[in-house]
């Protein structure tokens, strides 16, 4: 009996003892990384980054020869400026512990705990998700430069964008993605509709009206200088853009898959209708129209990518086509603004009309954690989106012109006259980006009596106000 009694009460503790260790072996299963959805998470990244250079290209091409180079200094200064806010900042105000459904606290504040932390109910590394969000981070203000370009000081704009990441943007992102009040309103943002599109569209049409037109516009020809830059911009665009959607999944499974394609047929669509309805409306079909319209689709799918199937997603892609050229084409043209590379009329309008999209066609068949649209039975989502719409115009139109007032207070916003007659390359930078010269051995520029050099000064002269 005895040694019945010995053996039970070894086996008991035993089983004591072990059982901590098999706990502690299902929460550790329960939290592994799982090394595909991180290394698509990762690879998502880095595609997310290619789109900034891949805008710097889409923007310079369209500007002057005398600004391109300070066109693609402000996205690739952007890169910089917001990486590091982010790591020090931002990340903790976008993602940190909620408060009051308003803003993340500071505990996150220089990623101080995140180390190599399995992400909250996720399978990678908090640091993936960290890098993935830095790059939406970055890229959301660079596409508020379309809207002020050629004419911003560089000081002012460097100021501008600092301030605007951390009180406009990180923000926004809390509320939406991070827990705050508009994510508990049931506000669905898949990849960037509201937090990026609206907020950079409509930021840049605040500043563009605030700034005043450029120096001759509507009067003097502002053509883009370089159409084959702009189409490389548009194409890195379009490639990164598959990360931008489809890492928005946080991990290789069917979400992304569908997120991919519903990308890929928003983006053709829109393409297609952009340039059907400038064909119709100018006459003829242009490839800037081409790409704009490629670029419209995009945004208009990006909040709506991970919610909707392939269908509804060619549906959206060509109303988006359609309103986005009708806004730059038409409603730009008969309101006078100059919004100078169409920052609002397809990012502001297009992720306007994704938002409202999403409200309408989002399917619980395609996520689960998503909810049901009006096209599939509710309204709570419509009603959830347009009021989430209204903060997000409410938020970047008010947060702009108080922050470019704040910014005028210490320094000059925009440039003189002169400045911008010479170009931002050369007043703000003292570069440029092409080397201008003559061409070699033809009499009419013969240099023997000087007469070159005096009619090179003159047509640099003239050349000045039509760059």
């Amino acid at each position: 009996m005895k040694k019945i009694w010995s053996t039970i009460l070894a086996t008991l503790m035993l089983v004591v003892l072990i059982a901590p260790v098999a706990f502690a072996a299902d929460d550790a299963a329960a939290a592994t990384i799982d090394t595909g959805d991180t290394a698509w998470v990762l690879i998502s990244a880095a595609l997310v980054f290619v789109m900034t250079p891949g805008l710097a290209f889409f923007y310079g091409g369209m500007v002057r020869s005398k600004n391109v180079l300070g066109t693609i200094m402000q996205s690739f200064f952007i890169v910089a400026l917001i990486s590091v806010e982010w790591i020090l900042i931002g990340y903790t105000m976008a993602f940190g512990t909620d408060v009051n459904g308003f803003i993340g606290n500071l505990d996150k504040i220089g990623l101080a705990g995140v180390g190599l932390n399995v992400l909250t109910n996720g399978t990678i590394p908090e640091l993936a998700f960290v890098a993935f969000q830095c790059m939406f981070a970055v890229i959301t203000p660079a596409l508020i430069t379309g809207a002020f370009a050629e004419r911003m000081r560089f000081p002012a704009f460097v100021m501008f964008i600092l301030l605007w990441a951390i009180f406009i943007y990180n923000p926004m992102a809390h509320w939406v993605w991070g827990g705050g009040f508009l994510a508990s309103l049931g506000a669905l943002d898949f990849a960037g509709g509201l937090v990026i599109h609206i907020l950079s569209g409509v930021s840049g049409l605040t500043i563009c009206l605030m700034l005043g037109k450029r120096r001759g516009y509507g009067k003097s020809p502002m053509l883009p200088h370089h159409l084959p830059m702009t189409v490389l911009g548009a194409s890195l665009l379009w490639f990164g853009w598959f990360g931008f959607n489809a890492g928005s999944a946080l991990g290789a499974n069917a979400l992304a898959a569908n997120a991919f394609v519903t990308t890929q047929a928003a983006a053709a669509a829109a393409t297609l209708s952009w340039v059907v309805a400038e064909w119709f409306h100018n006459g003829k079909p242009t490839i800037l129209g081409a790409v704009s319209g490629c670029i419209a689709g995009l945004v208009a799918i990006t909040p709506a990518a991970g919610f909707v199937e392939p269908l509804p997603a060619v549906i959206i892609g060509l109303v988006g086509g359609v309103v986005c050229y009708f806004a730059v084409a038409i409603v730009k043209a008969k309101l006078g603004y100059d919004d100078s590379l169409d920052a609002f009329g397809v990012h502001g309008i297009g992720g306007t009309w994704g938002a409202i999209a999403t409200g309408l066609w989002a399917t619980t068949k395609v996520n689960p954690a998503g909810a049901d649209g009006l096209f599939y039975g509710s309204s709570d989502l419509i009603v959830a989106q347009l009021i989430s719409i209204v903060v997000a115009y409410v938020l970047a139109i008010v947060g702009s012109f108080v922050l470019i007032k704040i910014v005028g207070l210490f320094m000059k916003v925009r440039v003189d006259e002169d400045e911008e007659v010479s170009g931002l390359d050369l007043s703000e930078h003292g570069e440029r980006g092409y080397a201008q010269s003559f061409v070699a051995g033809s009499s009419f520029f013969d240099t023997s009596d000087g007469s070159a050099m005096a009619m090179q000064q003159n047509l640099h002269a003239g050349e000045s106000d039509i760059k």
